[in-house]
């Protein structure tokens, strides 16, 4: 075992990739414990992104980039995953519990990951992002901060708030999804993968997350909140983030490659997530 500090559990040493960047993330590592979360990031999500970057399209601006992204969007919008509408249609109580438990390594922890991209960034677009994240840490209302909603929401359910239970029995690809934004915000290259992933997330769950919402109403589950705040304010993060954009590139020059990698990586890791974590409920749950 691996000691800890900070009430964070002992890792084992059986532990997964993916579990081992969690808990290094999650924790202070010692010189070999971060060592080792850079050579495991060094074979994802590094490599990945990399390949990404050399293979993105020849943008002649941002604007071009945008264009692009929108694109992507409304073709994503228009054609929801069958995972997604099974979620929203047919999943029972029991799926919907396994599948929110799977993302409660990320919803009890929401945007923690985030703040290491500021001091990394120029003003303009800083100011951006920090809106963002003031909503996400609720305004300064401990009850709207959106990991609070996540807690609200798992004790309906008869599940753990600690987000460490959850990450030992979490599928590799829904903690990839959380562990993909440490490296964004604190160790990727340059902050235009993180602001080309954000910019595309925030646009991307006023979609996404209507499968959640759908799910709550349908089962009756009261806390739901989590997943309508999102639809609801979402909309202004997703214009707040181009703004991080735009302010970026006027500031520094945005590197257009690497800001399609940070799109085109987070919508696979989300895709990813989703259906492991469905499939899993309908294994387990659904039996």
């Amino acid at each position: 075992m691996i000691a800890r500090t900070g009430g964070a559990p002992a890792l084992p040493r059986s532990a997964t990739v993916q579990q081992r960047l969690y808990w290094h993330n999650r924790t202070v590592p010692d010189a070999a414990g971060y060592a080792e979360l850079l050579a495991l990031e060094a074979a994802w999500p590094r490599a990945e992104a990399d390949a990404l970057a050399d293979a993105a399209p020849a943008f002649g601006s941002l604007d071009d980039l945008l264009d692009a992204l929108e694109q992507r969007l409304r073709g994503e919008e228009n054609d929801p995953s069958p995972s997604e509408r099974y979620l929203a249609e047919h999943a029972t109580a029991a799926e919907f519990t396994c599948v929110a438990g799977q993302f409660a390594v990320d919803g009890l922890v929401e945007s923690q990951s985030h703040l290491g991209v500021l001091p990394r960034l120029t003003p303009r677009a800083r100011m951006a992002v920090m809106r963002v994240l003031i909503d996400e840490f609720g305004c300064g209302n401990e009850a709207q901060e959106h990991a609070r909603l996540y807690e609200r929401l798992m004790v309906e359910l008869g599940l753990s708030t600690d987000p460490f239970h959850h990450a030992a029995r979490a599928c590799e690809e829904t903690l990839a999804y959380v562990n993909l934004f440490h490296w964004l915000a604190s160790r990727a290259p340059t902050p235009d993968y993180f602001l080309g992933a954000y910019a595309y997330f925030e646009s991307s769950v006023l979609y996404g997350f209507r499968c959640y919402a759908a799910a709550c109403a349908r089962l009756g589950i009261a806390n739901g909140q989590y997943y309508e705040e999102h639809l609801h304010i979402d909309a202004f993060h997703s214009r707040e983030m181009l703004t991080a954009l735009r302010a970026w590139d006027r500031e520094h020059g945005a590197d257009l490659d690497r800001v399609w990698a940070g799109i085109e990586l987070t919508s696979a890791t989300i895709a990813r997530a989703t259906e492991a974590a469905v499939s899993r409920a309908r294994a387990e749950a659904g039996r």
